[in-house]
C-alpha cells in the first residue's frame, strides 16, 4: 500500500500520460502535465521552507489550485485552501492559527490578500511558472516522509466562534481511498463531477478517487448549482458518470425540476452526505436513474471524509428513515450512551463514536479542542485507543443498521419530553406539499420554530402535523420561505434562518 499520496498520481501518470486528470472551464490537465506542474511548484517551494509545515492556498477551486495542492506535498508540506469568498475575519483567525511561513495566491487577489495582516512571505501562482524540476531534492524529501505526516487541513466552524483546522494524515486519505474505490466501482472510466469546494472534505473523495483510479476529475462552475438546465448540460457534456455531492446540491435539481428537461445518460453512481436526504428528493432521482447506484454516506470530517456508508437496495416512503448503514472496513462505529456504556440494542439512541485509522490528527494548535474530541475509549481500559466522539446521535433500526437521529445539539427537552428535531423534520417529509424543512429551537423562549419550503399554508400544515405527532413536537411557529439559504458547503443555514426571527 501506499505511503504518500503522490504515488496515486504517479502510478496515473504512468498508466494514462495522456488522459486527462482534471478539468475546470478554462484549463485542462493530463496526468502527466498535472504531475510535471507539481513537481514545478514543488521544487520551488522546498527552497523556501521547512517540510511538515501548513501551506495556506488562498483561491477559488481550479484545475490550478489542484496542481498546487500536489505541489505543496511534493515539497514535503501540507495544503489549507482558504475561500478568498470567506468573511475577512474568519481569514485571519486561519491565519492567526497557523501562524504559516508561506501564503499562495495569485495577482488578480492582490488587493485582498494586502489587506490581511500576514508576517509570511506571500507568493503568487504567476512566480511558479516554469520552475525548473529538482527530482535530486524531491527525492530527499520523498525518502523522509512518513505516513501519518499532515496531507491537508480543513478548518471547520467552532462553537467558540474561532475555525477549528481539523489536520488529516496521508495514511488516513489512504487507508480509506484504498476502499472507497473499491466498494464503489471507480475506475479509470469514471467521470467525477466535483461539486463540493476545496475547502469542504467532500472534495477529498472527489480528488483522490479521480487521482487513485485514473479517473477524470471535472470542476463544475459553483453558479450552475443555482441554474438547473445548464448544470445538466454541463453533466452531459462533460460525461459525467459519479456525483459525490451534498444533499442540498442534489435536491436543487428536483427542486427545480430539472429532470423535466433532461437527463444526462452517463450518471451511474450518486452519493450524497453532509445532510439528511429527503426521501420525496431521493425517489425523484432514483425514478431518473433506475440502474444507478445510490449511496447515502456519512461522517464528520474529523475522521477522514466518512465512517459508514448505505447502498440504497429498495425505495424509501417519504417519512422512512434512511439508514447511514455500517461501518466502512478498518473503522469501528459504535454507540455509547450517557454514562459511556455500549449500546448494542435497536431504537436506542446514543452517541456516535469511532476509531480507526481514519481519524484525524487534531485540531491545529489546539490542544484543549483536540483533547475534547479525540479522547481514550472508555470500553477500552488495556491499551490506548483513541476515539472521536462526533456529537452526533444515532440508533441501530431492526435490520441492525446504523440510523441518525440528531446532532446532540438538536435534541431539546421541551413541555418536559426530550425530542429529536430531526424527527420533526421526518414527519414534515411525509407530507406530499412540503419540499424541506427545517426546525430550529428557541431555548429562551422555548418555542420550536418550523422553517420550510412549499405549498401548504401554515395553518393546514400545523393542522396535518397534529395527526402524525404528539401535540408536544408540533412546531409552535411556521415560517414559509421560497428557498432556503445554503451554506458553501451545501447545508441548510441553520444561522442565517435563526438571524430571520
Amino acid at each position: 500500500m501506499a505511503v504518500n499520496i503522490l504515488t496515486y498520481l504517479e502510478q496515473s501518470a504512468l498508466a494514462y500520460p495522456d488522459k486527462p486528470a482534471v478539468i475546470d472551464n478554462e484549463l485542462c490537465y493530463t496526468y502527466s502535465e498535472l504531475m510535471e506542474r507539481a513537481k514545478q511548484i514543488g521544487s520551488a517551494l522546498c527552497l523556501k521552507t521547512a517540510p511538515r509545515k501548513p501551506i495556506p492556498v488562498f483561491l477559488e477551486k481550479s484545475a490550478n489550485t489542484l496542481a498546487l495542492f500536489f505541489g505543496i506535498v511534493y515539497s514535503g508540506c501540507f495544503y489549507v485552501l482558504i475561500d478568498p469568498g470567506q468573511p475577512k475575519a474568519r481569514v485571519q483567525k486561519i491565519l492567526e492559527t497557523l501562524q504559516p511561513e508561506l501564503m499562495i495566491s495569485r495577482l488578480s487577489l492582490k488587493e485582498q490578500t494586502d489587506s490581511l495582516e500576514f508576517d509570511g512571505a506571500l507568493i503568487y501562482i504567476e512566480d511558479l511558472q516554469n520552475t525548473p524540476i529538482n527530482d535530486t531534492v524531491l527525492n530527499v524529501i520523498r525518502s523522509q516522509t512518513l505516513d501519518i505526516d499532515p496531507l491537508y487541513g480543513i478548518f471547520t466552524s467552532g462553537s467558540t466562534g474561532i475555525p477549528k483546522g481539523v489536520v488529516v494524515s496521508h495514511r488516513s486519505v489512504i487507508d480509506f481511498m484504498e476502499y472507497f474505490t473499491d466498494i464503489f466501482h471507480i475506475t479509470n472510466d469514471d467521470v467525477i463531477g466535483n461539486q463540493a469546494p476545496f475547502d469542504f472534505d467532500v472534495s477529498v473523495k472527489d480528488i483522490y478517487s479521480a487521482i487513485k483510479a485514473g479517473a477524470t476529475l471535472v470542476i463544475i462552475p459553483k453558479k450552475l448549482f443555482s441554474i438547473p438546465m445548464q448544470l445538466l448540460d454541463y453533466l452531459e457534456e462533460h460525461h459525467v458518470t459519479t456525483l459525490i455531492w451534498a444533499v442540498s446540491a442534489l435536491c436543487v435539481v428536483t427542486t427545480l425540476k430539472g429532470f423535466t428537461y433532461k437527463i444526462p445518460d452517463s450518471i451511474c453512481k450518486v452519493m450524497f452526505s453532509g445532510e439528511v436526504m429527503p426521501v420525496k428528493h431521493l425517489n425523484q432521482w432514483q425514478a431518473a436513474y433506475p440502474d444507478a447506484m445510490f449511496v447515502n454516506l456519512y461522517g464528520p470530517t474529523e475522521i477522514t471524509c466518512n465512517c459508514t456508508y448505505h447502498i440504497i437496495d429498495r425505495t424509501y416512503a417519504p417519512g422512512d428513515i434512511l439508514p447511514i448503514g455500517k461501518a466502512f472496513p478498518n473503522e469501528k462505529v459504535f454507540l455509547l450512551n450517557e454514562t459511556n456504556q455500549l449500546i448494542s440494542e435497536s431504537n436506542t439512541v446514543g452517541e456516535l463514536c469511532v476509531s480507526g485509522t481514519a481519524l484525524a490528527l487534531g485540531y491545529y494548535g489546539n490542544w484543549e479542542q483536540t483533547n475534547k474530541a479525540f479522547v481514550q475509549n472508555p470500553l477500552n481500559t488495556h491499551y490506548q485507543e483513541t476515539i472521536y466522539r462526533t456529537g452526533d446521535l444515532a440508533f441501530y433500526n431492526d435490520e441492525g443498521l446504523l440510523c441518525f437521529a440528531s446532532r446532540k445539539d438538536f435534541q431539546i427537552k421541551h413541555m418536559g419530553h426530550r425530542i429529536e428535531l430531526g424527527e420533526i423534520e421526518a414527519a414534515l417529509d411525509k407530507l406530499p406539499e412540503i419540499v424541506r424543512s427545517c426546525c430550529i429551537y428557541r431555548e429562551e423562549k422555548n418555542r420550536i420554530i418550523c422553517f420550510y419550503e412549499g405549498s401548504l399554508d401554515k395553518k393546514e400544515l400545523a393542522t396535518q402535523l397534529h395527526q402524525i405527532l404528539p401535540s408536544y413536537m408540533v412546531p409552535n411557529q411556521f415560517f414559509q420561505v421560497e428557498h432556503m439559504p445554503i451554506t458553501k458547503n451545501g447545508k441548510i443555514d441553520r444561522n442565517q434562518l435563526k438571524r430571520q426571527l
